[in-house]
Parts: structure tokens; sequence; C-alpha cells
């Protein structure tokens, strides 16, 4: 075996690593949410278990990322000519890896706002309902289903605050990554060809969707402000996990479907290839 495909099988370890770590995680931590076991002895030891958690999660990111860069980096080098290394080639120059910056973290921001994680009640005082200390912040270790626990809770202003919770923040960056993809191959698409626009705007189109029911949910949450308008919220927030899992099969094809157009007759990319 060759070290490019070593390098390439070790960053699909790593990738798989990765998530393989996070689905363990969220399934072991569900097993301290019986709040039964919730007694005074416990609390610290399942805090100090939350603050592991994050950690963990951390380092998985990590390995995810780190594994990716290795993964495309030896597809451009290899130079092959399959649609898998089209992706890389079209991903890796300077002016893509900008463009895919921008979108992931535009989009990020997006989710952010859409699916709760950043919370604006103007209707609550944070400091006045809640007693808590403008700005603060702790974990909450209990008590919920798998991938919903442990949640971070950040206090910025009276009205404005963070609620992590790890199911949304892998959801969070997995999305933003493939409709940062998306969007870079898009881009690359349509600057061979017109015909690719209509394609690429799939991909990213359905990534924008998927986080469209907590936006009607927070909206009506923020605008109409009561308490029929929360519940509705709550029922439309329920709806996201179906819209993510109708769009991110479609976010994972459309790549490869893009990258057709980004390839010559004898199956080269149309990209010259980044040096």
């Amino acid at each position: 075996m060759t070290s490019d495909s070593k390098s390439a099988t070790k960053g699909k370890k790593l990738i798989v690593l990765g998530f393989v770590t996070i689905a363990i995680l969220f399934l072991m931590y569900g097993r301290y949410q019986d709040p039964e076991l919730l007694t005074p002895s416990a609390i610290d030891s399942i805090q100090r278990i939350a603050y592991g958690f994050y950690v963990i999660l951390l380092v998985s990111f990590g390995a995810i990322a780190f594994g990716m860069y290795r993964y495309h980096r030896e597809k451009v080098e290899k130079k092959g000519k399959d649609l898998s290394t089209i992706i890389a080639i079209a991903t890796w120059s300077p002016k893509s890896r900008k463009i895919f910056v921008l979108t992931f973290v535009g989009y990020g921001i997006f989710f952010s706002l859409a699916s709760g994680t950043l919370v604006y009640q103007p209707e609550v005082n944070f400091a006045y309902h809640y007693g808590a200390t403008i700005p603060s912040g702790f974990i909450a270790p209990c008590c919920d289903g798998p991938g919903y626990m442990p949640k971070v809770i950040i206090y910025l202003t009276e009205h404005v605050g963070l609620q992590i919770i790890p199911i949304n923040l892998v959801l969070q960056v997995v999305v933003s990554y493939l409709v940062g993809l998306n969007t870079v191959i898009a881009v690359n698409a349509y600057t061979i060809s017109k015909k690719g626009r209509g394609a690429s705007t799939v991909g990213a189109a359905t990534g924008l969707f998927i986080a469209c029911p907590t936006c009607a949910g927070t909206f009506l949450s923020i605008f109409v402000g009561t308490a029929s308008g929360i519940a509705l919220s709550i029922a439309l927030t329920q709806l996201q996990t179906l819209f993510i899992a109708i769009s991110i099969p479609i976010l994972l094809i459309t790549p490869y479907v893009m990258a057709k157009k980004l390839r010559n007759a004898d199956g080269s990319c149309k990209i010259n290839q980044p040096k």
C-alpha cells in the first residue's frame, strides 16, 4: 500500500472513529438521564461526567476535521479521475476555501438562530425570572433523551442567551459542512457551465430548509409571545429531525451529481489542479 493510500485510509478511519465515538458518547450519557438516579450524592459525579462529555465531543470533532483534511489532501495529490477526487480538487483552491469558510460560518450562525441555540426572549428577564447572574453559564447534566443532554446554558444579557444541545451542535456542524461543500462545488459548476446552476441550487436550498420548522416556531414565540405560540414552536421543532433526515442524504449526493459537470470526457477535472 502506498503512502498516499495509507494517508487516505487513516483519514477515513479518523472520520469513522469520530462519528462512532459521538454515537457511543450519546448512548452512554443517556444512561445517566433517569431522574431517580439524580441523588444528592450522584450530582457531583454526573456533573463531572457532563464536563468530560464535551471534552470528548470536541476531540471527536477535531478527529473528524483532521480526517477530512487528510482525505481531501490525498485525493488532490493522487490526481485520480473518480468523482471524489474532482470534489476534493474543486474545494482545495484558496478561493474555494474562502467560499467554504464563509458559507460554513454564515450557515452556522443562521442555524443557531433558527434552531433555538441562540435564544431571544424579550418578554422574559432572565435575571428576574430565573435568578440568573448576567453574564453567566453552566452545564445542565440532566434529564432528557439521548443526544439532548447535557445542555450548556449561557446568559449573555437579560433577554439573550445560548442553549447548546449536543444533537443540535452535531447537526449544525455536519449540515453547515455539507452546505458549504455544496456551495463551493455549485460556484465551480456555475463557472464552468450555466447549466449547472439549477442542480447546484438543490443542495443549498434543501440545507437552508432544514431549520425552517424551528425558525417558524422561534419567530412565533418572539412576535406572538403567547402560550399558544410557544406550544406551536415546540410542535414545529419536533419536525426538524424529519427534515434533517431527508436533507442530509440529498446534501451528500448532490456534490457527486454536480461533480459530473466538472468532469472531462477522459475523467479528469475541468478545474486546474491546485499546486
